[in-house]
């Protein structure tokens, strides 16, 4: 029980360590992008922050919806993704933990900061001041736009993570596999007994 909790604990301390990390790389990346175009490449770059957070928040899910039987076969045949996805599926708590909670709450919170950015874009060139009314409206307007598309986002997301998470579950061990074949780069854990 007390080993459980330790690695519970340092699973959290380092999740919260990757969260911050990748908190500021998402932030720097959208108010450099955000600070040289303009409102209308702006919103669409906010359109974009908010897809990442819906296709991660689907994968997520996704991840502790899917059953592992349908990729044995796949991985005992050396099909590329099979033995990943397997991976997937019997560390979901990590997986999904990453997906929903880092990735998906970080572009929430970046989507809404560029939201601002892109508010006061507007706002400067129809020579609305600070504060102003107008600026007002429009900061509501676009702030409820963006919560709506990444919630009825999520929602129908949900949906085929729940209805289609092997196919998705696959798609995403296909994807890894890449990473891990042509980068070199570890992202899952070896999975035991494949």
């Amino acid at each position: 029980m007390k080993s459980q909790i330790r690695r519970s604990m340092r699973f959290s301390i380092v999740i919260a360590v990757i969260t911050f990390v990748l908190a500021a790389i998402f932030s720097i990346i959208s108010s450099s992008l955000l600070s040289g175009v303009i409102w209308t490449i702006g919103l669409i770059i906010v359109l974009v922050i908010v897809l990442i957070g819906v296709v991660f928040d689907m994968l997520g899910i996704a991840s502790t919806a899917a059953q592992e039987a349908p990729f044995h076969a796949m991985a005992a045949e050396k099909v590329t993704g099979a033995k990943e996805a397997v991976a997937i599926i019997r560390n979901a708590d990590k997986f999904a933990s990453f997906c929903n909670d880092v990735i998906g709450d970080i572009s929430g919170i970046v989507s809404g900061t560029a939201t601002a950015i892109v508010v006061l874009q507007i706002a400067a060139i129809s020579g609305h001041g600070e504060g102003s009314p107008y600026q007002i409206f429009l900061s509501v307007l676009l702030t409820s736009l963006v919560a709506a598309l990444t919630v009825g986002g999520k929602a129908v997301g949900k949906y085929f993570a729940i209805n289609a998470s092997t196919k998705i579950i696959f798609f995403a061990g296909k994807v890894i596999a890449i990473i891990q074949n042509k980068f070199k780069i570890k992202v899952l854990p070896a999975s035991k007994n494949q």
